[in-house]
């Protein structure tokens, strides 16, 4: 196709010319806004994309490199855009915090053995729960938004996701990206910067709620009315091993608040490590792998289908269709071809591992 009407003070012919020295251009096709181009790069990926973004920014569009054989000039608008700032709209990001501290304050209090309903005074008793789960879910957050301002990529604050339901109190939080990610290697540093940024504090907190914690007799804990179980993953057992000890014959640790936001934290942190979708693990498997990463999303959802009929947990089936949801398929950086360095691929690594350390195959449970 070679209409070249559609193209508003630049044709094919003249983005082409811009191309001169980095790539030897064979032929193009024109898209839905998008140019692609076939022929030869001639210099490396990343040193390509540093010359080429300046060219054709002002005729409103951003190249990717796909391969050492195509490049696509992908179509922004007519005038480049400025990038909004990352304040823009923060109003609602401080209302959405503000209702996530009451949602955690109730549920914190709940779970602590308290009637924030009928006592309104005694929401105060989720402090604990709620200041320890939203400083690791804060710092998870932090992670991201700092890696991507240090590359130069355009992030929201973070919106926080409240929930008045125990035992969580929120979803969680998301960051939005409002500029492309450049290549595979800074989509990977921002994915992974999360989770381990999280984890720094997770850890630590979940120590200190355990020995804050007491051991008590199954009979004793569960008493007349309907408790919640926490299942464990391996890490936590380790933690609980660590520090509580191994446990008598008929005993179970009855979790302090501070425990349990570790806890949650962590299990957070297992969800976001899932190679799905735009979650940590979504970005971290597409940087590795590229366009193969179908592969693990595929596997990975057919793992996510056993663990739900090994322990009956119908989270794992909400997962999938939240996955399904936000869809399958990773949105490529605009470098696609430069692969992930030596250390990269060490973290990659002690992704999978975190991962599978921290997966909880039974969350939790009524008894």
């Amino acid at each position: 196709m070679r209409d070249e009407s559609y193209f508003v003070g630049a044709g094919p012919s003249v983005l082409g010319q811009e191309l001169t020295g980095v790539f030897a251009v064979q032929d193009w096709q024109v898209l839905n806004g998008l140019v692609r181009f076939r022929g030869r790069l001639l210099v490396e990926p990343e040193a390509a994309l540093a010359m080429l973004s300046p060219r054709v920014a002002p005729y409103g569009y951003v190249p990717m490199i796909w391969s050492p054989e195509e490049i696509a000039l992908v179509r922004l608008g007519a005038q480049p855009r400025s990038r909004p700032s990352a304040w823009a709209g923060w109003r609602l990001n401080l209302a959405l915090f503000a209702a996530t501290v009451l949602t955690t304050l109730f549920v914190g209090a709940l779970m602590a053995g308290a009637d924030p309903l009928g006592q309104p005074a005694e929401l105060l008793r989720g402090v604990p729960f709620s200041a320890c789960l939203l400083l690791i879910l804060g710092v998870h957050e932090l992670g991201h938004y700092l890696t991507a301002r240090a590359y130069g990529v355009s992030v929201s604050l973070p919106y926080f996701v409240p929930l008045p339901i125990p035992p969580m109190g929120t979803m969680g939080a998301i960051i939005r990206m409002r500029s492309p990610i450049p290549n595979r290697r800074i989509l990977f540093d921002i994915g992974m910067a999360g989770p381990l940024a999280g984890l720094i504090l997770a850890v630590p907190i979940t120590v200190i709620g355990l020995t804050l914690s007491r051991v008590t007799m199954v009979s004793a804990s569960h008493g007349d009315g309907v408790t919640i179980v926490f299942g464990s993953s391996l890490a936590f057992h380790l933690l609980e091993r660590l520090v509580v000890g191994s446990l008598p014959q008929g005993h179970d640790i009855l979790l302090h608040p501070i425990a349990l936001a570790g806890w949650l934290g962590m299990f957070v942190t297992a969800l976001n490590l899932m190679p799905l979708s735009q979650l940590d693990g979504g970005h971290i498997a597409y940087a590795a792998l590229g366009r193969r990463h179908r592969a693990v999303v595929y596997s990975f959802l057919a793992v996510m289908v056993v663990l739900f009929l090994a322990s009956g947990w119908y989270g794992w089936l909400i997962w999938i269709g939240v996955a399904i949801v936000l869809g399958l398929r990773h949105p490529p950086p605009l470098d696609d071809l430069t692969p992930l360095d030596a250390t990269r691929w060490v973290l990659a690594g002690v992704a999978l591992v975190l991962l599978i350390m921290l997966t909880t195959p039974l969350p939790l449970y009524e008894f």
